[in-house]
């Protein structure tokens, strides 16, 4: 089963300075926090704040074939959690069929906001994912931001991209 998410933001791991992408369900009951690289976060909040840039990026140049080529991306889905790496998956849909392409969360993350198509994320995902479990227990957005912000090395685990 897939539980649809958004992004809510974008923040920096105290702990070893990396971007964190964090996503949260319609309820606010479900969260799960992406650490993402630093160069996939820009491309991310580029899109959140809707600034502009001089020359296409990948993913706006992703965008443009996939309109060029009248296909959509229907829905991205992070799909699997194994060995602390996260997977996704961008389903395209053109002339009718849908296509399923092998992703980085980020990038799939990032495309998403450009098509303003849906999130979803594999109910195993969440279950598996250890942070996502603590997270979940906090329910106030103030708590959880600073308790995302005293998190130590123990705390962390190796979820990476």
């Amino acid at each position: 089963m897939e539980v649809e998410m958004k992004i809510r933001g974008l923040m920096m791991d105290p702990v070893n300075n990396m971007p964190i992408v964090i996503l949260r369900d319609a309820s606010g009951n479900s969260i799960l926090p992406i650490w993402v690289g630093v160069y996939e976060a820009n491309a991310i909040a580029l899109e959140i704040e809707k600034v502009a840039t001089q020359r296409p990026m990948t993913h706006d140049l992703i965008r443009t074939l996939l309109h060029g080529m009248n296909a959509g991306v229907r829905k991205i889905v992070v799909n699997e959690l194994k060995d602390d790496v996260f997977y996704a998956v961008i389903w395209v849909e053109r002339e009718g069929k849908l296509i399923s392409f092998d992703s980085r969360p980020s990038d799939a993350l990032a495309i998403a906001l450009r098509l303003d198509c849906p999130i979803f994320v594999d109910d195993s995902v969440l279950k598996n994912s250890k942070m996502a479990q603590a997270i979940s227990e906090k329910v106030n957005s103030e708590d959880l931001r600073r308790w995302l912000e005293n998190l130590g090395d123990e705390d962390l685990g190796r979820y990476k991209m």
